[in-house]
C-alpha cells in the first residue's frame, strides 16, 4: 500500500497509469470490440474521420483505422512486453555474474558488453531482422539481443555494490552456494533499478518495432502503427489521419511508459521517497 501512495502521489505516474491501463485494455479487446479482422476491406479509401461506421476514418486501402489502431497495440505492446522481458533475462544473468565474480569473469563479460555497445544497435538490429527473416519473432529477438546491455551494466553496478555487504557474508558463512547468494540474496535488493529501467525499455522496444515496421522489415502478416504509417507514407498530404493517428498512439504509449518510469523510480528509490 505504500508503494502504491508513492508511486500514484506523483501525478504524472497516475496519468501515465491510466493511459497505458486504457491502451492495454483496447488492445486486449480487440478481437471483441471489432467483429473484422484489421485487413478487412470497409468501403472507399481515404475517407476521412467521422465518416459513416468508420470513427477514424479508412487508409489508403478502404480498411477500418480505429480496427488498425487497436490490433496495432496488440503488435507493439506484445513486442515491447517480450522484447524487454528476454532482454532484462540476458542483463540480469550476465550482469549478476560479473559483478558478483569480478576479476577476470567481470572483465571477459564486459568486453562482450561493449562489443554489442559499439555497434550501432539499430543498424545491428536491421541486419538480425534481415537474416532471420522479418517476422514476429525475428524482431523480438532481434531487439532484446541489441537492448540487453544496458540491463547487464546496471546489474552489475548493483551487485559490485552488493556482493560484500553483512548479509552476503552471513549467507557465505551458512554455507549458501553462489547461485543462491545471487538469486535469493543479492538480487532482491537490486530490483528497483532494474524495474525502472524495464519500464523505459519498454517504450524503446515499442519505438524500435514502429521504425523497423516503417521501413518494411516487420512481420508482413501483422498490422501494426509502423507499418500504418510506412502504407501511407504517399497519402499523408492529402489524408493527415493515416499517419498522425497511428503516430500519436506511438508517442502517447511511450510517453505513459515514460510516465510510469519515473513514477517508479520516485516510489522505489530510498533517496527520493521524500
Amino acid at each position: 500500500m505504500r508503494f502504491a501512495r508513492r508511486f500514484f502521489s506523483r501525478p504524472t505516474a497516475l496519468i501515465g497509469f491510466a493511459l497505458f491501463a486504457a491502451i492495454a485494455l483496447v488492445a486486449l479487446l480487440a478481437p471483441v470490440i471489432f467483429a473484422r479482422g484489421p485487413f478487412s476491406i470497409v468501403g472507399m479509401p481515404l475517407l476521412p474521420p467521422g465518416a459513416p461506421g468508420l470513427l477514424a476514418g479508412s487508409d489508403v486501402l478502404g480498411r477500418d483505422m480505429a480496427v488498425g489502431l487497436a490490433y496495432g497495440a496488440r503488435i507493439s505492446l506484445l513486442v515491447g512486453i517480450a522484447s524487454t522481458l528476454f532482454a532484462v533475462g540476458i542483463g540480469v544473468l550476465l550482469g549478476a555474474v560479473a559483478g558478483y565474480y569480478g576479476g577476470l569473469v567481470d572483465d571477459l563479460l564486459m568486453r562482450v558488453t561493449e562489443f554489442f555497445q559499439i555497434i550501432p544497435s539499430f543498424v545491428l538490429l536491421m541486419v538480425l531482422v534481415a537474416f532471420l527473416q522479418p517476422s514476429l519473432g525475428s524482431t523480438v529477438i532481434g531487439i532484446a539481443l541489441v537492448t540487453w546491455p544496458q540491463v547487464a551494466r546496471v546489474v552489475r553496478g548493483e551487485f559490485l555494490s552488493l556482493r560484500n555487504r553483512e548479509f552476503v557474508q552471513a549467507a557465505r558463512t551458512l554455507g549458501e552456494s553462489d547461485a543462491r547468494i545471487i538469486f535469493t540474496q543479492i538480487l532482491p535488493n537490486a530490483l528497483p533499478p532494474i524495474v525502472v529501467v524495464s519500464s523505459m525499455m519498454v517504450g524503446s522496444a515499442i519505438l524500435t518495432e514502429s521504425a523497423l515496421s516503417f521501413l518494411g522489415l516487420g512481420d508482413p502478416n501483422l498490422l501494426s502503427w509502423g507499418s500504418m504509417i510506412g502504407g501511407a507514407r504517399s497519402a499523408m498530404w492529402v489524408a493527415w489521419w493515416t499517419t498522425v493517428l497511428p503516430g500519436l498512439s506511438i508517442m502517447v504509449t511511450v510517453l505513459a511508459l515514460n510516465f510510469i518510469g519515473d513514477g517508479l523510480n520516485d516510489a522505489l528509490n530510498p533517496r527520493r521517497r521524500g
